[in-house]
């Protein structure tokens, strides 16, 4: 008769408080995690004394352990329970292989074509996609001494802005691979949603995290449904979208989750309206901590990285190395040339885009979003515009409203209900009082105060000091998260 309590091995003692240390708990904390009353238990476990079979094996499940390896001879105390386990990982592989077959239409439908702006028909994402770079340190949390930036040459400043190209990096499937919570940062237009379909569908075609299920998630989508339902739920709102394929038993997910055997993909943090931020975070927070064994993936403008997770770590997408623009290159011909000459328009524009006097539009180009809009003016035009306004217009068009238009995102209102024209007329000021004097970089407060003279000269009535700092702020950081057009880094003197 097998006995009712476990009890650690010496090695399996060292192993538990080791795992109990990187959590970063109390034992009152862990004890809550394991919903008991008292931590006499976990301090027993520790300490190598019988613990409740149960409760021994719920410890060892919150610190990520196999209990099998923390017991003494657990085989002794609970017979067949190397048979069990196996047993208990075959099913679990046939429930993961059974919920991706039913699944698997919806992630590709939803995961595996793209959209492309001034592009009328879906792409599939194998025929475009590149594998994103991460920038193992965040580049807006880089300290630089502003008076060494003034000293910068025009053609160095892809060595602090966007293309901060000198930094250590890493490919995005490892640092998912990593971290099993990851919350992934990046300017407008990096590629950040683009990231999390790629995984999505890799995972559906089982060449990453090949034991999970994927599961893809716009957070605007979830916030929008939970506030109509009342319920910002998101094991409900995961076991609805199961439900459409066809998975009508609510315990397989409550299995996959407590197996961890869940890729959960939630994409565009920063386009959910503020009033359901809160609601949000804290939901993602308690979801993640329960079901903590999975794997989770957030994606997230870098200038919102303030709206903190707990436990994600904060990684940001690094702008395409030319390697990289070329590779986007060669495929964006192939897939969507209209010529047959495909291969020979790659070459010509990668060509020209290297040529001394092209270099401002390589500053331009570390994007997808902006590499596609130079692939398709070169595709109509077999050249770039020898009036680079006319390219600055169009990017400014696609930042300012096409972008959000196109994703059917709505952005809270910040801009004290600016029309495009006046957006354009206020960026178009910022420049000329800054860049037309080679002022490429400035402590906020004087951004803060060209914008506050182009309130008070907008406004008929007077507006009192401190409302106009505050609403001179706001525009700023609006500018900032909204279209990136305006990049924050931390910076001494």
């Amino acid at each position: 008769m097998s006995k009712r309590s476990f009890q650690a091995s010496l090695v399996g003692v060292q192993r538990a408080k080791q795992a109990f240390a990187l959590k970063g708990w109390t034992q009152e904390n862990l004890a809550g995690e394991v919903h008991l009353k008292t931590r006499q238990p976990i301090w027993r476990l520790f300490t190598g004394q019988p613990v409740d079979r149960q409760v021994f094996m719920d410890i060892c499940s919150v610190l990520d352990l196999d209990w099998r390896e923390i017991a003494t001879d657990p085989s002794a105390e609970f017979p067949g329970a190397k048979e069990a386990a196996e047993s208990s990982s075959q099913d679990l592989d046939a429930l993961v292989e059974q919920v991706r077959s039913q699944h698997r239409d919806a992630i590709q439908h939803r995961c595996g074509i793209l959209q492309l702006l001034d592009i009328h028909h879906p792409v599939p994402i194998s025929d475009i996609y590149v594998d994103v770079n991460i920038l193992t340190a965040l580049a807006s949390q880089q300290w630089v001494d502003i008076t060494d930036l003034n000293t910068l040459k025009p053609t160095e400043f892809h060595r602090v802005g966007l293309g901060a190209i000198e930094q250590p990096q890493m490919p995005g499937i490892q640092a998912v691979e990593t971290h099993s919570k990851l919350r992934v940062l990046g300017q407008p237009g990096i590629g950040k949603t683009t990231f999390l379909q790629h995984l999505a569908v890799q995972c559906n075609l089982g060449q990453f995290a090949a034991q999970q299920v994927p599961i893809f998630i716009t957070l605007r989508e979830f916030a929008e449904a939970a506030k109509r339902q009342e319920d910002f739920s998101l094991l409900n709102y995961i076991n609805h979208i199961l439900l459409t394929a066809g998975i009508l038993d609510p315990s397989i997910l409550e299995t996959l989750l407590r197996a961890g055997r869940v890729l959960l993909l939630m994409d565009g943090m920063d386009e959910v309206l503020n009033q359901d931020m809160s609601a949000v975070i804290r939901e993602i927070r308690t979801f993640s901590d329960q079901y903590h064994r999975n794997q989770f993936v957030v994606s997230c403008r870098t200038a919102a990285q303030k709206l903190s997770l707990r436990g994600f770590t904060d990684v940001e997408i690094a702008p395409f190395t030319h390697p990289q623009i070329t590779t986007f290159a060669d495929k964006w011909f192939l897939a969507l040339s209209t010529t047959t000459a495909a291969s020979d328009q790659a070459t010509q524009f990668i060509e020209k885009l290297d040529l001394p006097e092209n270099w401002q539009f390589r500053q331009l180009v570390v994007t997808p979003l902006f590499l596609h809009l130079a692939c398709w003016v070169f595709q109509g035009q077999g050249e770039f515009p020898s009036k680079r306004t006319a390219f600055y217009k169009q990017g400014l068009d696609l930042l300012l409203g096409k972008w959000d238009e196109a994703k059917g995102i709505e952005r809270d209102a910040v801009y004290r209900g600016f029309l495009l024209p006046e957006k354009m007329r206020l960026l178009s000021q910022l420049a000329a009082a800054t860049f037309d004097h080679s002022q490429y970089f400035f402590k906020q407060r004087t951004i803060e105060q060209y914008i506050e003279d182009y309130l008070q000269n907008l406004s008929e009535a007077l507006l009192e000091p401190e409302e106009l700092r505050l609403e001179s702020e706001a525009i700023l950081k609006a500018i900032e998260a909204q279209h990136g057009l305006l990049i924050g880094k931390c910076h001494r003197g």
